[in-house]
């Protein structure tokens, strides 16, 4: 009876710190990826300002071919959306929408996950050299329940290789 008692002890001792600890984390999330292109910020822009063109090189349309996609508003630029649903866990269900965009320099987007949360995505382009420094970044923020800062915790291994992924898409679809 006494060893039973003390892994309870034990356990509830770890879910209590596991709780005090999440507190501790960041609350603010940012995860960030760049990759030089070998092309003017003129055309790479044409990619990132319009979700129709995103969808062409996004690192989640290959982990869900069967993806569902939907696009509303202007073709390009501010106001532009897309909605997609996925049975895929990795990919979800969602909704983004441009909500600024400076000419040939950058992009700024709203996520909205549902259930799951929102974001802020954005792309910066920087001359550099003969090409373009594409960095591509996301903002979110997880919340004061220790739970979601866990989970903040693990977004830059969640998105990272995707972002990346993504990256290596675009560039090969700007300088192909």
């Amino acid at each position: 009876m006494r060893l039973i008692r003390n892994i309870l002890i034990g356990l509830v001792t770890l879910a209590l710190l596991a709780v005090m600890g999440g507190f501790l984390l960041p609350r603010y999330v940012s995860v960030e990826r760049d990759l030089v292109i070998d092309a003017p910020p003129e055309a790479v822009f044409p990619h990132i300002s319009s979700l129709q063109a995103f969808a062409e090189w996004s690192a989640w349309g290959g982990i869900d071919p069967d993806m569902q996609i939907s696009f509303s508003g202007p073709d390009t630029g501010v106001g532009n959306i897309m909605e997609w649903a996925s049975e895929q866990p990795n990919v979800g269900n969602g909704r983004q929408e441009i909500i600024e965009i400076v000419e040939n320099e950058s992009v700024r987007t709203t996520l909205d996950f549902g259930d799951m949360g929102a974001a802020e995505a954005w792309w910066r382009l920087v001359p550099d050299g003969e090409g373009t420094r594409v960095i591509w970044g996301l903002d979110a923020d997880m919340g004061s329940a220790p739970v979601g800062r866990w989970v903040g915790l693990m977004m830059d291994r969640r998105i990272g290789a995707n972002y990346e992924r993504g990256l290596a898409r675009l560039q090969a679809a700007v300088e192909g």
